[in-house]
C-alpha cells in the first residue's frame, strides 16, 4: 500500500505490464471487462471509495480525481470538438450555464498552452497535432480543478521536445493548482525531474517505496537496482547495459512467494515462500526484499 500526500508528485514506475495502469484505473472504478477489484481497500480522505454507490463515483470521477490516459487520438471523442469535451466535464460537476462553461473552457485551454484558444475551441480531435491533443485531455482532467490528478504515462506518444514541454506543464500546475499526482512512467529521469516519492511495481505489488533521492542514492530492492543498470546513460562507449534476465511473470498464474524471484541474482531457497510485504528500510523508505539488510549493510 502507498499514500499520496497532499501537494507532492508520487511517481509509479516499472516495467509495462507490472500494474501501473490498472492501479490507476482501480482508483478510478473503470477497470475494463472482464476485469474486476476483487479485494483491498483504496481510502480517499478517509473513506474506502470500492464502497460507493455508482452515483457518488460519477461524482468523484472528474471532480475530486482525474486521470490523463496514454493515448490521447484514442480517448478523445473523434466526432465531438474539443471545446464541447471540455465542456460537458464542466457542466457534469459545476453549476454553470454551457456559456459560462465555454468560456471556462477557453481559459483552461489558454491555460495549457494552447494558442488562439477561442478558434480552436471549436476544432476536433484529428486537426489537433500529437503534442496539442495532449494538450487538450490535460485542460479536460483539470476542468474542475481536482485534488488528485492520475497521469498515466502522458507523454509517451510523443517526441522528445513536446514530452519535455508536457512535462514541464503538469508540474507548474500541479505546483499552481497545489494537487496531488501519480505519475505512471517507466523513464526513471523523469521520475528523478519531477517526483517527491516513488513506488516501484513488479507483478502488481509494490516493491520498494522510497523519495525520490534516498530512492537513487540508496535503493534496496535488486529489481530497482536492475531498472537503474539498464538505463542507457551515453556517457561510455564501453559501457554495457546490463538488463533484467527472463520476463515478467504471467499474472494469472503467480507462483508464491517473490514474484521477481526467478530473474533475481540474490534469490536464496528463502524466497520461494517469501510474504512479499513492505518492510522499513530506514525513514519513510520499504523494501519488499526479505534479504535487502544482508545485500546492502
Amino acid at each position: 500500500a502507498s499514500d499520496v500526500y497532499k501537494r507532492q508528485v508520487l511517481g509509479l514506475v516499472g516495467e509495462s505490464g507490472s500494474g501501473k495502469s490498472m492501479t490507476c484505473r482501480s482508483i478510478m472504478r473503470v477497470v475494463p471487462a472482464p476485469g474486476e477489484v476483487v479485494e483491498g481497500q483504496i481510502f480517499y480522505r478517509g473513506e474506502d471509495i470500492l464502497n460507493w454507490p455508482a452515483s457518488r463515483m460519477t461524482q468523484f470521477r472528474g471532480k475530486e480525481v482525474s486521470m490523463i490516459l496514454q493515448e490521447p487520438m484514442t480517448a478523445l471523442n473523434p466526432v465531438l470538438s474539443i471545446g464541447e469535451q471540455i465542456v460537458e466535464t464542466i457542466v457534469q460537476h459545476e453549476d454553470l450555464s454551457r456559456s459560462e462553461a465555454r468560456e471556462w473552457a477557453i481559459d483552461l485551454l489558454r491555460l495549457v498552452g494552447i494558442p488562439s484558444p477561442e478558434r480552436r475551441i471549436k476544432e476536433y480531435p484529428h486537426q489537433f497535432s500529437g503534442g496539442m491533443r495532449q494538450r487538450a485531455m490535460i485542460a479536460i482532467a483539470l476542468a474542475c480543478r481536482p485534488q488528485v490528478l492520475l497521469a498515466d504515462e502522458p507523454t509517451t506518444a510523443l517526441d522528445v521536445t513536446i514530452q519535455d514541454q508536457i512535462i514541464r506543464l503538469i508540474a507548474d500546475l500541479q505546483r499552481e493548482l497545489e494537487m496531488s499526482v501519480i505519475w505512471v512512467t517507466h523513464d526513471l529521469g523523469v521520475v528523478a525531474q519531477i517526483c517527491d516519492r516513488v513506488a516501484v511495481m513488479y507483478a502488481g505489488r509494490i516493491m520498494e517505496l522510497a523519495t525520490v533521492i534516498e530512492l537513487f542514492e540508496n535503493s534496496r530492492h535488486p529489481y530497482t537496482h536492475g531498472l537503474m543498470e539498464s538505463i542507457p546513460t551515453g556517457v561510455s562507449r564501453k559501457g554495457q547495459l546490463i538488463p533484467i534476465p527472463g520476463q515478467p511473470p504471467n499474472l494469472l498464474n503467480l507462483a508464491p512467494g517473490c514474484p521477481f524471484r526467478p530473474r533475481c541474482r540474490h534469490a536464496v531457497d528463502e524466497c520461494l515462500v517469501a510474504d512479499v510485504t513492505l518492510r522499513p528500510a530506514s525513514v519513510g523508505h520499504f523494501s519488499a526484499c526479505i534479504r535487502f539488510e544482508e545485500i546492502w549493510n
